[in-house]
């Protein structure tokens, strides 16, 4: 077995992934359909209404509780809407003319720094 074939086992083992930010992104796009003269508000609503469904599902997981099943399934409900949120970032990247992948290193180097200069908790943009 060649080392990229192992390695993609290996990580396949672990329930890890060996797809990349850029990859992603590119995938993404080759699904969006909608509206490209209003592409930034179309992509923005969704992206929006992604984290509510998210945010709603969490709610009533709070309001209803749940045995461990249903908390595994409903585990697995939250990661599909977590996919969906990540679909409309990469294509507002992508229309925005940005690479995820540059988008994340950069949210990386503010939390670092924020955590290095003891900023981390509080709020506001500028910190």
């Amino acid at each position: 077995m060649d080392l990229e074939l192992e390695a993609k086992q290996w990580m396949k083992e672990r329930q890890l992934s060996s797809i990349t930010a850029s990859l992603y992104q590119e995938k993404a796009c080759e699904t969006a359909i909608f509206p490209k003269n209003r592409a930034t508000e179309y992509l923005t609503l969704g992206l929006t209404g992604e984290a509510g469904e998210i945010a709603n599902k969490v709610k009533k997981f709070i309001r209803d509780g749940a045995t461990k099943d249903e908390y595994l399934a409903k585990r697995i409900e939250i990661g599909y809407e977590i996919g969906d949120v990540l679909w409309y970032c990469a294509v507002l990247a992508e229309e925005l003319e940005m690479n995820l992948g540059h988008i994340m290193e950069k949210n990386l180097e503010k939390l670092a720094d924020r955590h290095k200069r003891g900023k981390i908790r509080g709020s506001g943009d500028n910190r």
